[in-house]
């Protein structure tokens, strides 16, 4: 028997019970609709994660100020200042695997452009953050160090808050009030999108850290020194760990902190969270696949168990075959093509399931999707294989049945 008589044979066989037929494919529909979905919202989420990895730098440390003590109680974390520019110069001159560190103020502020106001992030920094955090100025520039050295009125703009005060309209060289303060636009930057917890990077205006001690936050001399974090670029192929370490030691000599005393600062690895965060929607994708699978084995045996049903009714029909000369591997290929067109045809609607199903998630959900033509194709292909392992033996046992035996079956 050749293949295309063989098939037309199974499609025959498949149609005569087409609601059986139907039934029996439910379970592979599942499946293969839910091995999509599931890998859709896994890679989507991967993609997610990975990019926030990219708009937040590669190799990243973040030193933090530490928790202030007060009646023997302790406060939590950045309750009190302890980080100085000088040691944001220290990291970065001392430590070896350092590349460049940057100390930076952020605040809230309201800012006014004409008739237009936002209320947006003031970020003080120095130029060197620009290299830390691996964000470009678009257009423009931005500030130089003699400009922070002399608290220059200069600001460079996120893109949100362009979109937001100047619509198209170019602001390089206009001028924007922060707290009555009037800075003009010399740079816009590049767009970085959300971070991990979802907020928008893009709306902020950074200005020189002098800038923003001394005109906007109006800080008295006693901290004129103190910073809110330090932002700290590893070398690449240096250790992060390494890197944090030698900060740890270098801070605590200049800090004059005694032994056995607790660190007056925090070291994050901002790199590692976010990779620990991949690796955890990683393993919730494959947990999701394997849950996905388990609906296929299950189509699976649900194809078998007709299969075997279909060889008991067609018992006197096997025979007759077999009696007119057809070999017992013509009767074996039979149903073994139909278990796989059960199979291909369940695969093919559950692709078209699983499509709509992650449309409607990234639609009406909104969560991030990743669609790829190998998910697709590995689902129909374990589909196929499925229908060939669990049809076999029904077909097996369609094949082994003797002619007079089968054609006295009633």
């Amino acid at each position: 028997m050749s293949a295309w008589t063989a098939m037309r044979a199974a499609v025959r066989a498949l149609a005569t019970n087409w609601l059986r037929s139907l039934l029996t494919m439910l379970g592979i529909i599942i499946g293969v609709a839910a091995v999509i979905t599931m890998i859709a919202v896994g890679g989507g989420a991967q993609a997610r994660v990975e990019e926030q990895m990219k708009s937040l730098g590669t190799n990243i440390l973040l030193v933090l100020p530490g928790a202030m003590t007060s009646g023997g109680i302790r406060l939590g974390a950045q309750t009190t200042q302890t980080l100085t520019e000088e040691d944001a110069r220290a990291i970065a001159l001392d430590v070896a695997e350092v590349q460049a560190a940057a100390a930076s103020l952020r605040t809230g502020a309201q800012v006014v452009v004409g008739n237009l106001n936002w209320s947006t992030s003031i970020f003080g920094t120095t130029p060197d953050y620009h290299e830390v955090r691996d964000w470009p100025v678009a257009s423009g520039r931005s500030f130089d160090a003699a400009e922070l050295a002399g608290s220059a009125k200069v600001a460079v703009l996120g893109t949100t808050v362009v979109r937001e005060l100047f619509g198209d309209a170019d602001p390089i060289d206009q001028t924007i009030r922060v707290r009555r303060v009037p800075l003009r636009v010399i740079g816009v930057l590049a767009p970085k999108g959300q971070n991990s917890m979802g907020q928008d990077q893009d709306d902020v205006i950074v200005v020189p850290l002098s800038t923003f001690r001394n005109r906007i936050q109006g800080m008295n001399a006693g901290r004129i020194k103190r910073v809110g974090a330090i932002t700290v670029k590893v070398r690449d192929g240096q250790s992060l760990e390494a890197a944090g370490a030698n900060i740890r030691e270098l801070l605590r000599q200049r800090h004059r902190l005694a032994s056995g005393t607790d660190d007056d600062f925090t070291i994050r690895n901002l790199s590692e969270m976010l990779q620990a965060e991949e690796e955890a929607s990683r393993v919730l994708s494959l947990l999701l696949a394997a849950v996905a699978g388990v609906s296929l084995v299950v189509g699976g045996i649900g194809i078998m168990n007709i299969m075997l049903v279909s060889v008991t009714e067609r018992t006197r029909e096997i025979g007759l075959r077999m009696a007119v000369g057809a070999r017992a591997r013509d009767i074996l290929g039979q149903f073994l093509v139909e278990a796989v067109v059960l199979s291909l045809v369940g695969g093919a609607v559950g692709v078209a399931l699983g499509l709509v199903s992650t449309w409607a998630i990234a639609t009406f959900a909104g969560w991030p999707v990743l669609l790829s033509a190998e998910a697709m194709l590995l689902a129909v292909g374990f589909a196929a294989a499925v229908g060939v392992f669990f049809g076999y033996y029904p077909a097996r046992r369609a094949a082994g049945l003797l002619p007079i035996q089968a054609l006295r079956y009633e």
